[in-house]
């Protein structure tokens, strides 16, 4: 004869073995003699061994990693990419009738579409415009993977290596860019300079004893530094009036 623990025990076992716990976070897909008869929320919820069984879906945002994908751009140049995809599972039934393994899939999926997207643009038009090639990709994916019930939210590119060779000529080209900017800017900086110059002499010209004032004032700024060493220059007009001086004689 059993005793009243004994029941006690067998119900608790029994419970255990026919109640499943469904998370917050979790859709039960239910399968009845292995068809499926529905979906099971956050809850414990009852499975019939051996008749019934049940498959929990994480229903949150997943990040996955791609790796490494070596591809070939459209003006031939090799790259390794790699990215980041945010996706959720919307329709749980879907995610586990349709495609064997979504985790999988999508994995597989995202590194295609990423090579192939990769394959559509110039070198320039991959670095300069990362943003626009993740939105593509994102596009494709989450088209693609619709039919599976899963919703990407976002795709980043991470990483794109260049062959070392490449590197050394894009930084050779940015050098050569930053130096080009440079020579504008001090040619500008320079035909500036000239036109305040040609503004300031025809003042001086245009004023009696205007230049001698202004090479007075020179003279007195270096004068208080007695380190300076001063080359006097003398303004043709005196040398003008000292040829007119010889020649009268």
């Amino acid at each position: 004869m059993f005793d009243f623990l004994t029941y006690i025990a067998i119900a608790i076992g029994v419970l255990v073995l026919v109640l499943r716990q469904v998370n917050q976070y979790e859709e039960g897909v239910m399968f009845t003699l292995g068809k499926y008869t529905g979906m099971k929320h956050a809850g414990w919820r009852l499975v019939i061994p051996i008749f019934q069984s049940m498959r929990k879906i994480d229903m949150r945002v997943k990040a996955v990693d791609v790796p490494d994908q070596r591809a070939i751009t459209k003006d031939n140049i090799s790259v390794s990419v790699n990215a980041v995809i945010y996706y959720k599972v919307t329709d749980a039934s879907r995610a586990v009738l349709v495609v064997e393994d979504f985790f999988h899939a999508m994995s597989q999926l995202a590194q295609t579409t990423m090579r192939n997207a990769v394959g559509e643009v110039e070198l320039d038009e991959l670095l300069s415009q990362r943003e626009k090639i993740s939105g593509r990709i994102r596009g494709i994916v989450d088209k693609a993977s619709d039919e599976w019930g899963i919703s990407v939210e976002n795709v980043e590119l991470k990483d794109i290596a260049l062959p070392s060779d490449m590197e050394r000529t894009i930084a050779k080209q940015a050098e050569a860019e930053r130096e080009k900017r440079s020579v504008i800017i001090k040619a500008q900086g320079e035909v500036i300079a000239a036109d305040n110059l040609a503004k300031a002499a025809n003042i001086l010209h245009a004023e009696t004893g205007a230049l001698h004032l202004r090479t007075l004032q020179s003279l007195n700024d270096l004068s208080s530094d007695q380190s300076n060493t001063v080359v006097f220059a003398m303004p043709l007009e005196i040398l003008r009036a000292f040829e007119n001086f010889n020649k009268k004689k």
